[in-house]
């Protein structure tokens, strides 16, 4: 069922994000009375093809992975003298870039409609308290501790974990502080707290920000009995079954399963003890863990989880918003992930963060198939991501993608002329390089994830 659900969800992923970019082309070139030849969602053999009055033809093609608007341009051949006036490359520089920008601009705005309808269904969030501080971190420096509730980072209001996060990622790679605002149990009164960066987390493959300064969240206490186990994983192949409640992991004692999670996950390839209750009898079982990711990333996997139990009321919160309200939490959402996913792509450029966390076609569509399968909201916060991040990637000013040739159209409207065929040339092939080969890295740190 999984796999169906990526498939679908892929398609569908795809299909609208892909419609709606080629789709902001189409409706402008229209507007600037640009004849469009073609509106073609995917590539390779047509399976649906019709054409309108206008004489536009629409194909949805077999190969889901892209689209295009194909306009009437002299560049591209002969031109009947009547329609001239409509070639995409006889209209003034100004309606050019319209055309052009029109893409990521639908794009973006498609992310602020699904982020307006998430605002407006609402969600239940964890409240951000501190669970406890690992001592020596830079948390403890900072004056943590547990029971305290993060209230805002970096003078950003953090309704749950997941803002916190998010205002964290913004931070990977820099030196400085991060100001923070904390709250006591009880309390109204918010204090202020600094944390100390030194190039944190910089090159870091997979940086789990939260955890690297030396917090963990607070979470209800779990009872170490396993409920589920990986098939392919250690704790099976180890002969350990459901039912089994840990008792001791290399002679210390367990009474939460979070004990086992911090124990294994600085364990990679380790060979550890369990001391299991099954049945009222108590056994010894050696397990071999094993590692996930690589390097200094590497964490220790056993393969085992337990059943979740409800959270406390007053540890949750509903967060939504009115039809008016949601508008600009939409905005403001959208805004604050393009400027992120900017950011991002910077700091992989300058060596601050690691070009490992680019993901490629693999990685997204496993995301969009958990995501549909998750429900309704799930599937739409990717997709918003995902439309922002297709606005951010066709602005970069790589020739071939739409950025590429806004770049050629302003420098166009600098020196009152355009770029030679020859020098606009040897862009296209720089351009179709870099895009070709961070095609071939993403997909390489996909198979790795793999």
């Amino acid at each position: 069922m999984s796999a169906l659900y990526m498939i679908v969800g892929t398609l569908i992923a795809l299909g609208v994000l892909v419609t709606f970019h080629e789709f902001g082309h189409f409706w402008v070139a229209r507007r600037c009375g640009v004849k469009v030849l073609r509106f073609s969602v995917g590539f390779g053999m047509p399976l649906l093809r019709w054409t309108d009055r206008k004489g536009t033809e629409y194909v949805v093609a077999a190969i889901p992975l892209g689209g295009y608007v194909k306009m009437l341009d002299e560049r591209e051949g002969d031109v009947p003298a009547e329609l001239a006036h409509e070639s995409f490359n006889r209209k003034s520089v100004y309606q050019r870039i319209a055309i052009v920008i029109a893409g990521p601009v639908a794009n973006f705005l498609l992310a602020i409609v699904f982020f307006w309808i998430l605002a407006m269904l609402g969600s239940q969030q964890v409240r951000p308290v501190i669970g406890g501080v690992e001592a020596g971190s830079i948390a403890e420096k900072a004056g943590l501790t547990s029971g305290q509730e993060i209230v805002s980072v970096d003078g950003e209001s953090t309704t749950g974990w997941a803002a916190v996060n998010l205002q964290l990622v913004r931070r990977l790679g820099e030196s400085g502080t991060i100001a923070l605002k904390v709250r006591e149990q009880g309390s109204d009164v918010e204090t202020p707290r600094s944390l100390a960066l030194d190039n944190w987390l910089k090159g870091a493959d997979e940086p789990d920000p939260i955890r690297s300064l030396g917090i963990r969240p607070w979470r209800p206490a779990l009872p170490p009995v396993l409920a589920e186990l990986d098939p392919k994983g250690p704790a099976q192949a180890a002969g350990l079954k459901a039912g089994d409640r840990l008792l001791a992991l290399d002679g210390q004692p367990l009474n939460d399963w979070q004990q086992v999670v911090d124990s294994v996950r600085v364990r990679p390839d380790a060979k550890i003890s369990l001391s299991v209750e099954r049945d009222g009898a108590t056994i010894d079982v050696p397990v071999t863990l094993i590692a996930k990711g690589e390097g200094k990333a590497a964490t220790g996997y056993l393969g085992a989880g337990v059943k979740g139990v409800d959270w406390p009321p007053e540890m949750l919160r509903e967060v939504s918003y009115g039809p008016l309200a949601a508008v600009g939490e939409g905005a403001r959402r959208t805004w604050t992930m393009s400027v992120l996913t900017f950011d991002s792509l910077k700091k992989m450029l300058f060596g601050e963060l690691s070009v490992k966390n680019l993901s490629g076609p693999i990685t997204i569509a496993k995301v969009a198939g958990a995501s549909a399968q998750s429900g309704v909201g799930d599937f739409l916060n990717f997709l918003a991501y995902l439309s922002i991040s297709l606005g951010v990637l066709n602005l970069l000013p790589i020739p071939v993608l739409d950025g590429g040739h806004l770049l050629f159209y302003l420098i166009e409207w600098a020196r009152g002329r355009p770029l030679s065929e020859k020098v606009q040339g040897w862009g296209v092939q720089i351009g179709i390089s870099l895009v070709v080969g961070v095609m071939l890295l993403a997909l390489v740190n996909d198979l790795g994830r793999l």
